[in-house]
């Protein structure tokens, strides 16, 4: 039994969990319905025109339609509770908060580095987490920034991508974004992994790792300026597919 109720809260703090891109801040100029139609896309793209990046997006259907879906979660739920939120709490409560789950997740950052046999980094993530727990009030200060420990994020579809293995089918995930086959398995296991051996795993209590997890939830998505077509182009899907891959490959190669 309990270990249901475990496997339930690795579920609900997956899907609080956002992965977006960063991008443009305006209103949208397009919309889901100003995107063409698939087959006529390829009338658009010379024959012979090499993309930067090959994406193998054999589910595309089903992708645009979760694109379109994200679109609409983002515009009528979860961009009002940021903007809400943001009302609410003044701007250096905000920061006090950032700085604070920033130091929960470096769990995630010391594991995967050390899993990637990166030990200077896990040395710097482990002394961060010390630092700011200890003389940053339990993360609320993130003095280790200030003395020249800087983050170091790694998490595990970086691992996975350290180690070969390639980035597989794209996928956009409902309500968490762009990902593909290595970096949604790597979510799943980060939080797995997060919930099982972390920090909600050391309080023990369900209350407060899910008002956590809504709150990070929230703070990570106010610290991001992407906004479903926000771009004016009516090829923004193609065009974030490319810079999804492209910035995980070089988030592999860093």
């Amino acid at each position: 039994m309990m270990l249901l109720h475990k496997f339930k809260m690795v579920i609900l703090v997956a899907l609080l969990s956002v992965v977006f891109l960063s991008g443009c801040t305006t209103l949208p100029r397009t919309g889901p319905d100003t995107e063409p139609a698939i087959r006529q896309q390829a009338d658009l793209v010379p024959e012979g025109t090499v993309l930067d990046v090959e994406v193998y997006d054999p589910i595309e259907g089903f992708n645009r339609g979760a694109y379109r879906f994200n679109y609409y979660f983002d515009k009528f739920l979860f961009l009002p509770i940021v903007a809400t939120y943001q009302f609410i709490m003044p701007d250096y409560a905000e920061d006090r908060v950032s700085s604070f789950v920033d130091n929960v997740y470096e769990f995630n950052n010391f594991t995967n580095n050390l899993l990637q046999l990166k030990l200077k980094k896990t040395g710097i993530t482990l002394s961060r987490f010390v630092i700011n727990t200890t003389v940053g009030v339990a993360g609320l200060w993130d003095p280790a920034t200030r003395w020249g420990l800087h983050r170091q994020k790694e998490d595990f579809g970086q691992t996975l991508g350290h180690y070969g293995v390639g980035h597989g089918p794209y996928i956009v995930l409902p309500v968490l974004g762009p990902s593909n086959l290595r970096d949604t398995t790597g979510l799943v296991t980060d939080a797995v992994a997060f919930a099982v051996a972390g920090p909600p795993a050391w309080v023990d209590d369900d209350t407060t790792t899910l008002v956590f997890t809504g709150v990070a939830a929230v703070d990570k998505r106010k610290r991001i300026p992407f906004r479903y077509y926000g771009s004016g182009s009516p090829f923004e899907y193609e065009q974030i597919r490319m810079l999804y891959t492209k910035k995980r490959e070089l988030d592999i190669s860093n």
